[in-house]
């Protein structure tokens, strides 16, 4: 069986992508081919550091693999934050500081539409391919439940009264931007 490296060390989304390959390949994480080290995320895109993140892959240990960036993008905000998300309030990557800035932002404002987007990078036999998922929606006016990550307190998708932390894993996976990046990347790899 063929091995594809997936670039994380988040165990729990390597399970999740393994199940749905159904055994088409074994997933391995950056610890299990030895990269321990930070792989660089800067560029300017969200396409261009998952790019950046799959080619160091493939440069540095020549293996088949993919990486993954995401970003929310508000409307009104001209899409920020964008690919800087995840560091909008700062460099230290605190989720609460990130939603804290954003309702700041926001205040006041009637548009509060906003999306998710994920973009994944996959090198598999020296080609580049790249799969995107969208999930449009709103950005609520506080936080609500206590599932989840990053802004998913904050963000209602569309036809939903409720956050993404207020719905199940499995529902949330059905209809957000990852889940419907990483159906695209299936259909690839179980089509060619």
């Amino acid at each position: 069986m063929k091995n594809l490296v997936f670039a994380t060390n988040n165990a729990h989304k390597v399970e999740e992508v393994q199940q749905k390959l159904n055994g088409l390949f074994t997933l391995k994480t950056l610890s299990e081919v030895g990269c321990n080290e930070d792989i660089p995320e800067t560029s300017d895109t969200i396409e261009g550091n998952a790019l950046q993140k799959a080619r160091y892959l493939w440069e540095h240990y020549g293996c088949d693999c993919f990486a993954d960036d995401t970003g929310l993008e508000v409307e009104v905000l001209g899409n920020a934050p964008g690919v800087h998300s995840a560091r909008y309030a700062g460099e230290a990557k605190d989720s609460e500081a990130n939603m804290d800035k954003l309702l700041s932002e926001l205040d006041g404002k009637e548009n509060r539409k906003a999306r998710f987007r994920t973009v994944i990078a996959l090198i598999i036999n020296g080609e580049e391919h790249l799969f995107e998922g969208i999930v449009n929606g709103r950005i609520l006016t506080e936080r609500h439940g206590g599932k989840g990550f990053g802004y998913d307190p904050i963000f209602a998708p569309e036809g939903k009264n409720l956050s993404f932390a207020e719905i199940s894993m499995e529902e949330k996976n059905c209809i957000s931007h990852r889940g419907r990046a990483v159906e695209k990347l299936l259909e690839f790899l179980k089509n060619s």
